[in-house]
């Protein structure tokens, strides 16, 4: 049974930046440092682990996020063909950017263990419909940006 779509837009997880030489020379001087700390308190393991969070950090810096197809239907919201239902939402909110600059996104946190916190970017959506018709099926909580956000926007991502 095809499933009637409400609202429907694409979007990025974050806006690509593009990195600049600098960058991968902070991270590899970074790197380097904690590697060698490592080794030099006979922590191998550890400088394994920095070793292998720098190449993974610099492997993401390189790429450049896919576009999404955001859904509402009646039953939830679909991100790209994953259902996530109104039923195993607990609480969404629409954060804006006072000064205007960056466009609202949709927090929602979920029941789900593998996806607790969703983030919607509503750049190409329209936010004031997408807020009432999720207001009608989640309740409303109060949503910050989380440590991990902040540390992804000072890095870059």
């Amino acid at each position: 049974m095809p499933r009637a779509v409400l609202f429907e837009w694409e979007g990025r997880e974050y806006d690509y930046d593009p990195k600049s030489a600098d960058w991968y020379w902070a991270l590899g001087i970074i790197a380097a440092a904690g590697i060698i700390a490592s080794i030099l308190f006979d922590n191998y393991l550890l400088a394994l682990l920095v070793l292998v969070a720098a190449g993974a950090l610099a492997l993401h810096g390189a790429k450049e996020p896919p576009l999404h197809r955001f859904r509402v239907i009646e039953e939830g919201l679909l991100i790209g063909d994953d259902l996530h239902p109104f039923r195993r939402m607990t609480s969404f909110s629409v954060l804006e950017d006072i000064e205007g600059n960056l466009p609202p996104v949709l927090s929602i946190k979920t029941e789900s263990w593998l996806s607790p916190h969703l983030v919607v970017p509503l750049e190409n959506a329209d936010a004031d419909a997408v807020y009432a018709y999720f207001l009608r099926h989640v309740d409303e909580g109060v949503h910050r940006h989380t440590l991990v956000d902040l540390v992804a926007a000072w890095l870059g991502f």
